[in-house]
């Protein structure tokens, strides 16, 4: 770290450079990857991949914006801006913020009264992310040239050089207390319009203590798209290599899956790489004869979650869902129960099937990747006192098994094309009496306490965010899914599918 000068962060108003300083890593490459991949195909991801080396090549040569105008209109030339807005709202944050570099942060969350950031890739790309999560006032990129038709052409306004100027337009009165960024970057003209500056690597920021609420960004809640990890050259390359691989091996997972026995799953799903965790005591089966069945409580994360269980339990157990696919149900080698959303005839069609036996409901109504539980509903807890909370959790490799914004269908699919999918089931207790709305408690209290003890079994944290929250960010939308004709079916598998193939 190198001072220029010393200032108090009282002056409060700073200039960050993004890529190799907020971020770690000063290459955007793996975001324009993102977007080729999420916003438009895997034939555009595959080319802008080919095309890596003439970009390192270039940036060798002293052609760094060169080769940053060839990412740029790789990945975006002819794809519709709001596609690009999209991925950027829903995809994108959960990478940056991985890799966010909280010592520069913390220098830059200083700084209350004014806040800039300077990136060198399009506007759109960061704009969300760096105003929600990192409270930024100002960003400063190029612009995507977009067409009558609201499609991007692949060509920006404005570049690194242009930078400085823009930056000494929004301190005309006085110059900014700090400015961090790297020497050596492209577009670090804007350096010398600071009183101070850093430079990484960086220490431990002072006087964090004066600022406590600003010492991590806002998090990521709620994240979209099929790619697990940042698609760097090397992960790419391993991505596009898998595909063909994964497919076949999804095909023979979801086959063992329709044709063989529930006990027999776990036993040969490992030798095709799949795995189950299981810890606590699972409950016996009703007996027969019995009055009434268990009601598993379980956390969402992926559709495979009531799946899992039967498969653990090694007997059929019907699952409560909302909204998922046609192509889903078909798959299911479990009975469904499709809700309405409307109450009262939700609460019949559950207690109807808990009169027959044990049943799965996940009270989140959606699925939730990242370590947050949704709220749950208190509707299950109106319904029974014979409550088993199950904690589910799933870790994969490349795919992600959920989608908002692309077509439900293939979450499956997905799922089974990871090399090691593995899955752990934790099984909690019975709740007591005490603890049901037979002792009085409300449905709201019974819900909050379910879901409390599961959040701290899997070192989750609460929220009260719901389904319509998640549609929200992620989509635009509130989440209602229109079963209509075969043909608008059909249109959502083209329009999902088409990526693979152009």
């Amino acid at each position: 770290m190198e001072f220029s000068s010393s200032s108090s962060p009282s002056s409060s108003s700073v200039v960050s450079e993004l890529e190799g300083t907020l971020l770690k890593d000063p290459d955007p490459f793996s975001y324009f990857m993102l977007v080729a991949f999420e916003a438009s195909s895997l034939i555009r991801f595959a080319l802008l991949l080919l095309l890596w080396p003439v970009i390192r090549l270039l940036d060798v040569l002293g052609l760094g914006d060169v080769g940053l105008k060839l990412m740029v209109f790789v990945s975006t030339a002819g794809v519709p801006l709001s596609e690009i807005e999209s991925v950027a709202r829903a995809v994108l944050p959960k990478f940056y913020m991985d890799d966010i570099d909280m010592e520069a942060w913390k220098l830059f969350s200083l700084h209350h009264d004014r806040r800039v950031v300077v990136t060198k890739m399009p506007r759109v790309m960061v704009e969300r992310f760096v105003k929600e999560h990192l409270r930024a006032d100002e960003v400063i990129g190029s612009e995507l040239w977009v067409n009558q038709f609201g499609f991007a052409t692949g060509f920006v306004k404005g570049d690194s050089s242009s930078i400085s100027s823009r930056v000494s337009k929004l301190f005309i009165d006085e110059k900014p207390t700090l400015v961090v960024g790297r020497v050596a970057s492209a577009g670090s003209s804007f350096l010398s319009l600071c009183k101070e500056q850093m430079h990484p690597p960086f220490i431990a920021a002072q006087n964090n203590h004066q600022h406590p609420q600003l010492l991590r960004p806002l998090p990521v809640i709620f994240h979209d798209g099929r790619l697990v990890k940042r698609p760097t050259p090397s992960t790419a390359l391993l991505i596009i290599l898998w595909i063909p691989l994964g497919i076949l091996l999804a095909i023979i997972r979801i086959i063992i899956g329709l044709i063989l026995p529930m006990w027999a799953i776990p036993h040969v799903s490992r030798l095709f790489g799949g795995k189950i965790i299981v810890k606590g005591k699972p409950p016996l089966p009703p007996v027969s004869g019995s009055h009434g069945g268990v009601l598993f409580v379980c956390t969402h994360r992926t559709l495979m979650d009531p799946v899992v269980l039967s498969t653990v339990l090694r007997r059929q157990i019907p699952a409560v869902t909302y909204s998922i696919s046609k192509l889903s149900e078909i798959l299911s080698p479990i009975p469904t129960v499709r809700l309405t959303r409307i109450r009262h005839v939700d609460a019949e069609k559950i207690k109807r099937q808990l009169s027959k036996g044990d049943l799965v409901v996940c009270p989140e109504g959606t699925t939730c990747r990242e370590p947050f539980l949704l709220r749950f509903s208190g509707l299950f807890a109106e319904l029974t006192d014979q409550i088993v909370p199950v904690a589910m959790n799933y870790r994969v490799g490349f795919f992600h098994a959920t989608t908002a914004r692309g077509w439900k269908g293939l979450d499956p699919i997905f799922f089974f094309m990871n090399p090691r999918p593995v899955y752990e089931v934790t099984f909690l207790n019975q709740l007591p009496v005490e603890a049901t709305c037979s002792s009085g408690k409300s449905p709201h209290d019974v819900a909050n306490y379910v879901q409390r003890i599961l959040a701290a079994t899997l070192g989750f944290e609460c929220t009260n965010f719901t389904r319509k929250d998640k549609y929200r960010v992620l989509a635009g939308n509130d989440g209602t899914v229109s079963y209509t004709s075969f043909v608008d079916q059909f249109k959502k598998v083209v329009s999902t599918i088409k990526p693979f193939f152009h």
